[in-house]
């Protein structure tokens, strides 16, 4: 079991943001591990500074729970992922160990012939699109 906190990140136009990590090939939200004596909120804070350039602030980050799913990049691993949504402004950069940025507005166009990590495929992309249209609109 991996134990991680990720954040579904929106834009003000309603896109969502996924990161490869430098030297794998599946897309995924920003997060990481979660480090021993860390909350999940810590490590959020300090995995979006290492990788997108983001201080996240805390009390607008949304605490959407606990979700499950085979690991993309460890072998015979399930991952046990604490998921945040939150919103930004402004440009975000790779850094750290992120090697992409890949912007979302619709899977099915968005993510053609590119891999996606089973817990964004299966769990949050369907949370986000449902999130958007509240949100949103769409």
């Amino acid at each position: 079991m991996l134990r991680v906190a990720a954040a579904i990140v929106t834009d003000p136009d309603g896109r969502t943001l996924l990161v490869r990590k430098t030297g794998t090939s599946h897309f995924m939200q920003p997060g990481g591990k979660i480090e021993e004596g860390e909350s999940a909120i810590e490590t959020l804070t300090r995995e979006l500074a290492e990788e997108i350039g983001v201080e996240l602030d805390v009390t607008t980050a949304e605490y959407l729970g606990l979700f499950r799913a085979v690991a993309a990049n460890e072998g015979n691993t399930v991952v046990l992922a604490a998921v945040f949504a939150m919103a930004v402004e402004g440009e975000l950069s790779a850094s750290g160990e992120i090697e992409e940025l890949l912007w979302v507005d619709d899977p099915d166009l968005d993510l053609d012939g590119r891999d996606v990590a089973p817990l964004t495929l299966d769990e949050l992309l369907p949370l986000w699109e449902r999130r958007r249209a509240q949100a949103f609109g769409f």
